[in-house]
């Protein structure tokens, strides 16, 4: 939505798919045919710690009761499929469920520290949702996805491909009182799962076995079908800049389909694959030339040089070291392109 990473639509992410469209339809539920039932879903600690309600767990820490928590959260999920996409669904789920379960006690941890140090004991009453495994997800993307100049304002300041998550998620921070406590807990949580500390990811994880489950039952309703190659052409543009979004379209289609055949090659052979054959200069035209009666060819140009650094950057977000070399010598060190590449092929 906000990145440039990956393609649009809900194709290949099931899972984040669910998480849009039924929270956010039990949430409007809630709030226009059934307020009286919020009350079911209040995400309260004190409850759950005097009383022993511990449903109130599972129920107050899956539906918002604010719309406007809601409508942030989606966006966020919805730019967040990249690491569906990525991981696949049972590595993805995963990581939610290991977030939503760790940020739970986090929760007890800060809110039991404000109270013994500052004597706040309002902050029981937390914000209700799906909240913290939506900041958890700020820890992968701060950590994988690469950081893409899009404008420069103000000098130094800058605008990247994910300054405007970053500013979502700054306004869902501040949309309540004490949902810094559960920002906290997400991000504390994402930490500690993506590092795998204590190996929490081997504790928290969804089994084979009912990811297969899941996968043959649910998988078909949440499915959506690969988005057409056809892109969005800017209101009020002219008609050159028409021309030449098409022409940017087109030459990134041929790079998609010469860069999947390479792939493809490359399994089938076992070795690496000649870009330069793939992808020739496009002014560049080999010329026969015949002097005293032989045939002479130019000399082939040098290999494209590859920045160490931005291989090693693709490799960090966990692509091979010659997936990142074809992939920048085919984009032309473009490392944006070259990501859209490995994501997407």
């Amino acid at each position: 939505m906000f990145t440039s990473t990956g393609s649009s639509g809900l194709y290949k992410a099931p899972l984040s798919k669910s998480l849009l469209l039924v929270p956010s339809a039990l949430s409007l539920l809630l709030a226009l045919l059934l307020p009286h039932c919020q009350k079911l879903f209040v995400y309260d600690l004190h409850a759950v710690k005097n009383d022993f309600q511990i449903w109130r767990l599972i129920c107050g820490r899956i539906i918002c009761l604010d719309l406007k928590d809601t409508f942030c959260s989606s966006l966020l999920i919805y730019n967040f499929r990249i690491f569906e996409r990525r991981y696949g669904s049972r590595k993805f789920a995963s990581f939610l469920l290991g977030s939503w379960v760790l940020s739970a006690l986090f929760d007890f941890l800060l809110v039991e520290a404000m109270q013994y140090f500052f004597g706040i004991t309002a902050a029981s009453n937390l914000p209700s949702g799906f909240l913290a495994p939506v900041f958890a997800l700020f820890v992968p993307f701060y950590c994988s996805i690469p950081r893409v100049q899009v404008a420069q304002i103000l000098g130094p300041l800058s605008i990247t491909n994910k300054t405007l998550i970053y500013i979502l998620g700054l306004q869902l921070f501040t949309s309540g009182s004490y949902i810094w406590i559960v920002a906290i807990s997400g991000l504390m949580s994402g930490l500690c799962y993506n590092s795998k500390m204590f190996q929490v990811h081997q504790v928290l994880c969804i089994p084979s076995w009912m990811a297969k489950f899941f996968s043959w039952t649910l998988e078909p309703i949440f499915s959506s079908s690969e988005p057409t190659s056809e892109a969005r052409i800017g209101m009020g543009a002219t008609l050159d800049i028409q021309r030449q979004q098409r022409m940017e379209l087109l030459d990134r289609q041929l790079m998609f389909s010469q860069f999947a055949q390479g792939r493809r090659q490359r399994q089938q052979q076992g070795g690496m694959i000649n870009w330069n054959r793939l992808f020739p200069p496009l002014r560049q035209q080999q010329n026969v030339n015949y002097q005293g009666g032989r045939q002479s060819e130019p000399a082939a140009p040098p290999p494209l040089e590859v920045s160490e650094e931005q291989v090693a950057r693709l490799m960090e977000m966990g692509f091979s070291r010659g997936d990142a070399l074809e992939a920048l010598r085919a984009s032309n060190n473009d490392l944006n392109v070259a990501t859209n590449f490995l994501l997407q092929h």
